[in-house]
This record gives structure tokens, C-alpha cells and sequence, in this order.
């Protein structure tokens, strides 16, 4: 899947193109190709399974040495895949910040919170201790941490869950990174504080001009923070749009699916859930990975991986949609 050329001079902060992951007998991710622009909320979305967090991990290097992975990811021009292990170090946490799903397991419970962004800082930039802790305690006080230079002072589980995932988010934002993504952050959270989170990541990325790359399942959690929706299904994006267009109008079955299966406030039409279980493709994908769960499937969804359909600033990959019958 490849996307149209860009000028130098407006082109994307991060361009993902034909990237492909197997992983063993699974094929992961399949030609993806996205970009993420300077100071932009996009939205990853998809079920367990979908090859959300493998993109990720593929773009961050983090993925083990035994994963295939084909294709290309650059950041500013500069190619990530095949980067050497100390040059992805220098761009983890410096250019790319990352924010957990799990705060607890993401923060070391024997060292303070003071101790743990410190240590951050200084692997990026040359500081003294005094220095970075000062940083430290103003951070904590963006992300609205109360009483930030005793907080300092404290260890991980002295905190809640939503103090814990604002200083996540502190400590991918030290280094003043480009580019944060944000897997899953919070899932584990609850609603209130979710709300909160996201409130909080949009107001200081927005502040600090950081373009956001953010995986969910949630739904509502693009709603309320994205510009635009990438939609993936069985390591294949599906559809992308801006997310005005999209909720307004789905193009593939699959995120009109999605966009049924939650349950709307004020409606009495009860949700429906997606028949069938989330696909997992070993060896190859060779025909729409929707295609078995799909009312609208027919013989030519299993000849062979649909096409990209392109509709001004909106691509899908359904190609009855495409032929104008749905």
C-alpha cells in the first residue's frame, strides 16, 4: 500500500511504508503504510490481535531479533528499520517517548519516582543531578502531580493508578521527544481517570508541539482525543480517515462493525457485538482477513487481499464499498 509523494516541506514527522512483521508462522503486520504529521493525534484501533502494538514495537525497535520484518520507518527522513541497536537507544526516550499500558510494571518499585526520572533525563541529555531533579519536580507539576518535589521522594506503589500513569507520561516527555506513542495507556484505569489522562496528554503534547501516535480498542477514547483513525484488522489497515468522517460515515465493514458494537448513551438500540473471533494470519495473507466475519462477504473478499480504495482524503480496503454497493 503505498501513499501519494510528499513535498520536503510539508512531509509527515513519521512515514511507515509497506511495513510488514512475521513473527514464526504469523504473519503479524501486512504492507502497512501511514503517516503520523507534526502535531497530530492519530489513532490506532483494532481488537486484540489486530497488529496495533507490533507496529509500535516495530517502529520503537523493540520487537526480538527474530521477527522478519520488511518495509520502511522514518523518522524525519532518517530510516529506523535496520538502525543499529545504540542508534534506536538515542531515539527511544530523545525523539520517540513511549507510555505504557501498565504503569506499575513500566516503574522500577525499588527506586523513588525522583530516582527514575533523574536517571532518564541524564541518559539524554548532560545534566547535573541537581539540575535534572529541578526538571524532575517541574515536570511532575505539568502532568498536575499535587506537592511535586515531595512526590519526588516517593516509590511507585505510594501512588494511585492515575498518579502512576501521569508520571509515565512525564518520564516519555522529559527528553522533549517529537513523537510520543502512547500503547493502550489506559486500560487499566477508570473512566473518570482515563478522561482525565487523555485530557492531560493532549493539553501537554499540544503545549509542547509533540505529534501523538495512540493504540486503543477504545473507541470512545479516539472520539474524545483524535484527528484522524487508522482502523487495522488482522495486521492489515483497513480504512483511515479523519475522525469527523469516519464516525460519521465508515467505509469498511469492519469499523462499522466496531463503531455497532458500542453501546451509546441516551439510544435504546442495544450494541451488537462482531460474530466470530479476531483473525490470526499464519504463513500469509492472501484474501480480506474480515472476509469470514463479514454479512457482506462474497467470492471476490477471498480471491485475494482487497485493493486500496481511495476517496479524497480517506482510504479503505473494501471492495464492494469500492464498486459503490455499500
Amino acid at each position: 500500500m503505498s501513499l501519494t509523494a510528499q513535498d520536503p516541506a510539508t512531509a509527515p514527522l513519521l512515514q511507515v511504508r509497506d511495513l510488514s512483521v512475521r513473527l514464526g508462522p504469523v504473519a503479524a503486520v501486512t504492507d502497512l503504510s501511514f503517516d503520523v504529521h507534526r502535531g497530530e493525534f492519530l489513532g490506532i484501533v483494532g481488537e486484540s490481535g489486530s497488529g496495533k502494538s507490533v507496529t509500535a514495537k516495530a517502529i520503537l525497535g523493540l520487537l526480538p531479533h527474530s521477527a522478519d520484518i520488511r518495509g520502511s520507518v522514518k523518522l524525519e527522513g532518517e530510516e529506523l528499520l535496520g538502525a543499529s541497536a545504540e542508534t534506536m537507544r538515542g531515539i527511544r526516550g530523545n525523539r520517540i517517548g513511549l507510555v505504557f499500558q501498565d504503569a506499575l510494571a513500566a516503574l522500577d518499585p525499588v527506586y523513588t519516582i525522583g530516582d527514575q526520572l533523574v536517571e532518564a533525563l541524564r541518559a539524554h541529555t548532560d545534566i547535573s543531578k541537581r539540575a535534572a531533579r529541578k526538571v524532575a519536580a517541574d515536570l511532575l507539576g505539568e502532568v498536575k502531580i499535587p506537592k511535586p518535589a515531595e512526590r519526588l521522594d516517593s516509590y511507585p506503589h505510594q501512588l494511585s493508578g492515575g498518579q502512576r500513569q501521569r508520571i509515565i507520561i512525564a518520564a516519555a516527555l522529559i527528553a522533549e521527544p517529537d513523537l510520543i506513542i502512547a500503547d493502550e495507556p489506559t486500560t487499566a484505569l477508570d473512566v473518570t481517570v482515563q478522561k482525565q489522562v487523555l485530557d492531560l496528554l493532549a493539553e501537554v503534547c499540544q503545549r509542547r508541539g509533540a505529534s501523538v501516535m495512540l493504540v486503543t480498542h477504545d473507541l470512545g477514547v479516539v472520539a474524545q482525543t483524535c484527528d484522524r483513525v487508522a482502523t487495522f484488522y488482522g495486521g492489515l489497515l483497513v480504512e483511515e480517515a479523519d475522525v469527523f468522517t469516519l464516525f460519521d460515515g465508515p467505509r469498511h465493514p469492519y469499523t462499522s462493525a466496531l463503531l455497532r458494537s458500542v453501546p451509546r448513551l441516551g439510544q435504546d438500540t442495544p450494541f451488537q457485538a462482531i460474530p466470530g473471533s479476531p483473525a490470526q494470519i499464519y504463513i500469509g495473507l492472501y484474501a480480506c482477513p474480515f472476509a469470514p466475519r463479514c454479512e457482506h462477504a462474497e467470492a471476490v473478499c477471498t480471491a485475494g487481499v482487497p485493493p486500496e480504495f481511495r476517496e479524497g482524503e480517506r482510504r479503505h480496503r473494501c471492495v464492494r464499498v469500492g464498486r459503490g454497493e455499500l
